[in-house]
């Protein structure tokens, strides 16, 4: 999958919970002085990558571990990437079926239903999730 048009922006984070809303706002700061109106799916989709990325990668569990989060525009489609240092045995996958009580892992199936498109790379470095939001539905 090749990246959706122009850089925005890019951040690094510390991969802590904290981090998660710092994630939220650069991305709705950066979408909104772009143009874009509504955010809010995009912004609630951020806080579940990035979340995921804090528990359930190598980021997340050393000491000054980063995520990076990527915002692409062409106008069309809005694109985000997280990108965090990966995990030996942790792999990018939706759950199902979702327990409707469950406190937890809904945040892959949230960025299935609200997105485009997504998915997820893995390289030596660390591993990208990605999705993509289509303008009209941004």
């Amino acid at each position: 999958m090749t990246t959706v048009g122009t850089l925005l922006g890019r951040v690094d984070l510390l991969a802590d919970d904290g981090s998660t809303k710092l994630a939220r706002a650069y991305v709705r700061s950066l979408l909104c002085r772009n143009g874009h109106r509504d955010v809010d799916d995009i912004e609630l989709m951020v806080s579940e990558v990035f979340a995921n990325a804090v528990r359930h990668s190598e980021s997340g569990r050393v000491r000054d571990g980063v995520v990076t989060v990527r915002v692409y525009d062409d106008g069309e489609t809005v694109r985000i990437e997280v990108t965090d240092a990966g995990s030996p045995n942790d792999f990018p996958a939706v759950q199902a079926p979702i327990d409707p009580l469950s406190e937890g892992g809904r945040g892959l199936w949230l960025v299935q239903e609200l997105s485009s498109s997504w998915g997820w790379r893995q390289n030596p470095k660390g591993r990208t999730i990605w999705f993509e939001v289509r303008a009209q539905d941004s």
